[in-house]
């Protein structure tokens, strides 16, 4: 058996290589005569209709419309990668009490299944980002990653809605093929030019029903009408800018990005530059700004982790910053999304729904394999395949998942078959060994957990700001929150046998690198 150091030295490589090819841009990805666009705002209307503009939709102004911080991650989901993201977001609370919720861009290799289910469960969107992380994806790894997330890990198919390119490297086609499968939105594609510049690309989310505005320089066939998609909706992905503004660009993991045209990555360098983003979004027409992560490159627990606690100090202080200017959220694309095509002013949100937070109902006592750990305790299937094992509550297929038969037939030596999510019920209310809902639609509840929001939207949020005694009392929910990170930890056998992923991710992503 390969020692642990050995493969400890494999995982910061991966991420390195990683890190050089997944979403990052060096300048403008469009400009405005590049885009060519043009949109009828009196034909284009909310909710399934918005032209791409700079403005507040639904006619808001600036000073009625919140500010959103949108908080995804990509790739696998593991132990280590929800650790890297509880550590940002799990002692948080937005203006109304609610924990934050984030989007993640899930692709299976590697991927702990019943994490998926808990991470789903606890209010987080799951969307897809391929299989096993194919740029330009042809059909089957997206149509394969959708089958595997709701066959393997519960995820109903009507709340998978939304798609990011791996390496953000997408076409017209992908697009095309993303509406023809019911996706809701896209986000692969970048907002690469300051909020202060006259042409800035740093949209709000619109639909394609007058084509693209972004990355018009970048995608062939892209822009000046095209691609046509009616009610398909792009979310834009903003691009922070340092000192250098337009010449300096930053977008996914910008922590690992040097600053400023220096030499070295310098965490005080990388905050101004959060800072001073933020500040010209919050000022200006109140654009969402985005924290686009790979949690690899933030876990203090994977092996090998080369994180240190300063950045990880710094992405907390910024956090704790934005917390505190009034109106801002963290939210997930999901969220974002839904405000957008019924967006409501400041002094409504109290009975926005979408933001709102609601745990499920579910007796504490029972035994049931649903997504939340205190009920699965002991009824998880172990499915030990050679290259990665995982768990799942639907039980172990004969073969890992792959594009070509992502839902094989269940293996069935050890036991019964399991039941798969049912249409007509709820994740958490599912019993996918007794195959039944243990509910009705008139008795399925969730317990809604918000509060009325403060006279001043931000007095109630943020770690500093929630650490008084008397905020404290204020934020604290009836189900306080507990990172669904429960699961069975992998053993270090399963480390050794991961190698040859990664050294095989390795070979693919130096291939990948070559074609730049």
């Amino acid at each position: 058996m390969l020692p642990a150091t050995l493969l400890a030295a494999f995982l910061p490589l991966l991420g390195f290589v990683l890190a050089q090819e997944e979403g990052q841009i060096s300048g403008p990805t469009s400009s405005s005569s590049a885009a060519g666009y043009s949109c009828d705002a009196s034909k284009c209307k909310l909710p399934d209709c918005n032209c791409a503009s700079t403005d507040p939709p639904g006619g808001l102004s600036p000073s009625d419309t919140p500010m959103f911080v949108v908080f995804t991650a990509d790739d696998a989901v593991q132990s280590y990668t929800l650790d890297a993201v509880n550590q940002f977001l799990a002692h948080r609370k937005n203006p109304n009490g609610c924990q934050p919720k984030m989007t993640y861009y899930t692709s299976l290799n590697y991927t702990n299944y019943t994490l998926v289910t808990d991470w789903y469960v606890a209010g987080n969107e799951i969307a897809d980002h391929t299989m096993t992380h194919v740029g330009t994806p042809p059909e089957a790894e997206v149509t394969g990653n959708l089958v595997a997330l709701n066959q393997l890990a519960g995820i109903p198919l009507k709340e998978i809605i939304g798609f990011r390119a791996p390496y953000l490297n997408y076409s017209v086609d992908t697009l095309k093929m993303l509406a023809k499968l019911g996706f809701t939105y896209d986000s692969s594609a970048s907002a690469s030019i300051p909020v202060t510049e006259d042409d800035t690309d740093a949209y709000w989310p619109y639909t394609l029903d007058y084509g693209m505005a972004n990355d018009c320089l970048v995608v062939d066939g892209m822009c000046k009408g095209e691609p046509k998609l009616p009610g398909f909706w792009e979310i834009p992905m903003y691009a922070l800018f340092d000192e250098r503004g337009i010449d300096g660009p930053h977008l996914m993991d910008p922590w690992l990005d040097t600053a400023n045209g220096q030499s070295t990555v310098n965490d005080t360098a990388t905050l101004e530059y959060l800072k001073s983003t933020f500040t010209a979004h919050y000022n200006g027409k109140r654009q969402p700004l985005g924290l686009y992560t790979h949690p690899i490159h933030v876990s203090l627990s994977v092996p090998g982790a080369t994180v240190s606690n300063s950045t990880i100090k710094m992405i907390n202080d910024f956090l704790d910053w934005a917390q505190m200017q009034p109106n801002t959220w963290i939210v997930s694309s999901e969220q974002l999304l839904a405000w957008v095509r019924n967006p409501v002013p400041v002094s409504q949100l109290d009975s926005f729904e979408p933001l709102k937070c609601s745990t499920p109902a579910v007796d504490p006592s029972l035994k049931i394999c649903n997504g939340i750990p205190q009920n699965e305790e002991g009824l998880l299937a172990h499915c030990a395949f050679p290259d990665f094992p995982f768990y799942t509550c639907y039980g172990c297929p004969q073969e890992p998942p792959t594009p070509a038969q992502p839902n094989p037939p269940q293996a069935t030596e050890s036991g019964q078959a399991r039941f798969r999510l049912s249409s007509n019920c709820s994740t958490p209310f599912w019993d996918p060994i007794k195959g039944e809902c243990i509910c009705n639609s008139a008795t399925c509840a969730f317990t809604d957990q918000s509060r009325p929001i403060g006279p001043n939207g931000a007095n109630l949020t943020g770690d500093q700001v929630s650490s008084g005694a008397g905020a404290a009392s204020a934020t604290e929910s009836a189900n306080p929150y507990v990172p669904f990170n429960a699961a069975p930890q992998l053993s270090s056998g399963v480390w050794t046998a991961a190698l040859v992923g990664v050294v095989g991710a390795l070979v693919g992503a130096y291939g990948a690198v070559g074609r730049f």
